[in-house]
């Protein structure tokens, strides 16, 4: 099967577009410095990512959306990572005093910024990130961050699961290969959520 022929194929079943909610908030998910130090396991040479991710930030704070940044904080010896710290050793990096957990340069939150400490790749699982949305009013998370085809992916399912509409930014989300990152956002907006461009979610703000 060819790539038009996938195409045409998913829009039998998959072609739908939800839309924005009255009420957003963006969601910035664990852009540490892991990501972005050579040398690293995890480097992902993201620098892009979160550049079109802090324009965007810039614009919600602008318009007063609410804005949570998600980071993982493990034991020392890791074992609130359970089965996902036996299988993927890097998140050592993520372990308490670890500097390779802090924000990189560039990205700090702000003191009317929230921040959400998670032990696995969804930023709803196990946190009280849904409690916050929902406290807060918010019918729509825009999703920012990395990796696409981890904690992205996890991340947009559980924030559908729980009822919210959903929008990733495909500029302001980076993975460390191209074909993992187009094919879960391919997924995601198949199933789970629309996925935007930069440009449209600054004028969607914008209008708000």
């Amino acid at each position: 099967m060819t790539d038009a022929d996938l195409l045409q194929n998913y829009k039998k079943a998959y072609d739908n577009r939800i839309g924005y909610g009255r009420r957003p908030a963006l969601l910035l998910v664990d852009f540490v410095q892991a990501y972005f130090e050579p040398g690293n396991a995890l480097y992902a040479d993201v620098d892009d990512a979160l550049a079109s991710a802090l324009r965007i930030r810039k614009a919600a704070r602008e318009k007063d959306i609410p804005v949570i940044l998600t980071g993982m904080q493990l034991h020392k010896s890791g074992k609130d990572g359970g089965r996902f710290f036996q299988k993927a050793r890097p998140l050592e990096n993520f372990t308490i005093g670890n500097p390779m957990a802090a924000w990189p340069r560039g990205l700090g939150p702000e003191d009317d910024e929230f921040v959400v400490t998670k032990q696995y790749p969804s930023a709803f699982f196990g946190t009280s990130l849904a409690p916050l949305l929902t406290s807060l009013g918010i019918d729509n998370v825009i999703i920012t961050g990395l990796t696409t085809s981890g904690c992205i992916r996890a991340t947009c399912v559980d924030s559908m699961s729980h009822g919210f509409i959903t929008t990733v930014v495909r500029d302001a989300c980076g993975d460390r290969h191209s074909a993992p990152h187009e094919a879960n956002l391919f997924d995601m907006n198949a199933k789970y959520a629309d996925v935007v461009s930069e440009d449209e979610i600054i004028a969607h703000i914008a209008a708000l």
